[in-house]
């Protein structure tokens, strides 16, 4: 009796630290969000039941291209980005010169406003920009990077160069919990490097690299405030993106739409989510 009087102490004192951000919340996301699926399903604010919110939208052109490129984007994009944070992360794991400083190096992105981190792009590829300036210097002809199919690539290196900083964090922290006593005994009994990277690093980096692909696909989301501030509202169609569909809805003041792709892309990151869970979890279960 006494235990269950204090546990229910205790759940009351954690509901009541938990009561702010839970409020919060619950007013700025889970709320709007309902209102969101509310609005998706019908004709008109306040209106009937209807599916053709779905239907126009799947068959919007504008729509289809704007899926097409996040797809493609987060595709190509995640791969890349947890490939070298992880690459670089083994590199500043060991005791090269300037390791405090790269370290500092690779952070310093996450601190820096986002329209700054675009002022330093739109200075590399615009069409007066550092880079043509370079190409014309060594007789080669201007290039119009933001206007053309060069673009996707672009935005997929702001994307790397603005989120490895945080990922090579994370496998830092994995890499330094891998107790050193490990690679010694596979050592004494003849493993080479190849064998101890697969069979050690990157076994017991399977959590963190599971973080590290979740957070950098909820990221590659994101990235509309980059291509936003360097293509503007509309981009070439390479880089138009679900967020550029959803924010010109919303100027043109179509509730309806904007609810509904707000609500598919919502599943879609849940799907992902859940996808990548299940993943990992038959990954544990396989390695235990």
């Amino acid at each position: 009796m006494k235990f269950h009087r204090l546990a229910r102490r205790e759940l009351m004192a954690a509901l009541g630290f938990l009561a702010p951000s839970l409020a919060g919340f619950a007013v700025f996301y889970l709320i709007p969000f309902g209102q969101s699926v509310l609005n998706s399903f019908q004709d008109r604010l306040g209106g009937g039941f209807t599916l053709s919110n779905y239907e126009e939208l799947l068959l919007s052109s504008s729509f289809q291209k704007a899926a097409s490129n996040t797809f493609w984007f987060t595709a190509i994009s995640v791969p890349i980005l947890v490939v070298v944070s992880l690459l670089l992360a083994l590199l500043l794991n060991q005791r090269i010169f300037f390791r405090n400083w790269l370290r500092t190096a690779y952070v310093l992105p996450l601190v820096v406003p986002v329209a700054s981190i675009v002022l330093v792009w739109q200075i590399l590829f615009d069409w007066n920009g550092a880079l043509n300036a370079g190409m014309e210097y060594f007789g080669f002809s201007r290039h119009d990077w933001m206007k053309s199919e060069w673009a996707g690539l672009v935005i997929v290196l702001v994307y790397v160069w603005k989120n490895i900083g945080y990922n090579v964090i994370l496998f830092l922290a994995g890499l330094q919990n891998i107790p050193d006593h490990y690679y010694e005994i596979a050592g004494l009994e003849g493993a080479g490097p190849v064998r101890k990277l697969v069979g050690i690093t990157l076994t017991y980096l399977t959590p963190t690299t599971f973080l590290v692909v979740l957070m950098s696909v909820l990221n590659s989301f994101k990235v509309f405030r980059e291509t936003y501030l360097v293509a503007g509202a509309y981009p070439h169609d390479r880089i138009y993106m679900m967020q550029h569909y959803m924010n010109n809805m919303f100027l043109s003041l179509d509730v309806q739409k904007v609810s509904s792709a707000a609500v598919l892309m919502a599943l879609c990151i849940m799907a992902l989510v859940f996808v990548l869970f299940r993943t990992e979890r038959i990954f544990r279960s396989y390695m235990e």
